[in-house]
């Protein structure tokens, strides 16, 4: 049996090696070859910005000084968002604006595996209490039109690392909301008031758990505070937001 899944193993390294052979391994952001698929050229990689601490503990906004891992920045002093804690793995800027698109927009949906151990990562300390992840829903008319969710794609990848269960279609879009670029925060609250909902008869999954809500890009936290907001009416204990790009100064 052993030697049967040795065999399995390099029939499966082989069949990999012939196809990056014949459909060589692109860089997620230009397009370039790579050694590996799910991996950035080095100029990709030297140009896009990593968060790491100082943040805000609550929502996890970069920070100029280190006032402590407890810090909270002002606008969570002023205001607690009804989500525990929020991290991201990138700023968004104009070096990660094109590697998201191209994921979100362009079909570069084999980059969710390696967006998920970005995610892994960067939410470790989230990931490591949630018993539920999952992802902010697309309306039915723009998903039927883009064909996937790119936050469902992360969420399903995440689980599947972390070992954590993954609920795709838990939350709702009641309503196809307009694109959020370009507005104020105030209109983006008011954008996306009212906007999702629990699944029917989905209460019981939500119950007493610590959910975890994915996105791609966190702006003003509009979306992740009406999901949070959905979620702990829903009966859930606490809800943590973690996406793959967030905007650094909102």
């Amino acid at each position: 049996m052993i030697g049967l899944h040795q065999g399995l193993a390099g029939a499966r390294r082989g069949l990999l090696r012939a196809l990056d052979f014949v459909l060589p391994p692109r860089c997620l952001g230009c397009d370039g070859a790579v050694a590996a698929p799910g991996a950035l050229c080095p100029q990709c990689w030297s140009g896009v910005s990593f968060i790491a601490p100082p943040f805000c503990a609550c929502c996890g906004l970069p920070q100029e000084f280190d006032l402590g891992a407890e810090a909270l920045c002002g606008a969570c002093i002023a205001e607690a968002p009804p989500f525990a804690r929020a991290r991201a793995v990138l700023r968004y800027d104009a070096a990660s604006r094109g590697l998201l698109l191209r994921f979100k927009h362009a079909d570069r949906t084999d980059a969710a595996p390696a967006f998920a151990r970005w995610l892994q990562r960067a939410g470790a300390e989230l990931l490591a209490e949630a018993e539920l992840i999952v992802p902010v829903p697309l309306h039915w008319s723009r998903l039927l039109a883009r064909r996937y969710n790119q936050s469902a794609l992360l969420a399903i990848a995440l689980g599947r690392l972390s070992g954590r269960r993954v609920v795709p279609d838990l939350l709702l879009r009641r309503r196809r909301t307009p694109s959020q670029g370009g507005m104020s925060a105030t209109g983006r609250r008011r954008n996306v008031a009212g906007a999702f909902a629990l699944r029917a008869r989905a209460q019981p999954l939500v119950a007493g758990k610590r959910v975890l809500v994915i996105d791609d890009v966190l702006t003003t936290g509009a979306t992740a505070v009406e999901c949070a907001r959905v979620l702990l009416r829903s009966g859930a204990a606490a809800v943590d937001v973690l996406t793959l790009a967030r905007v650094a100064r909102p």
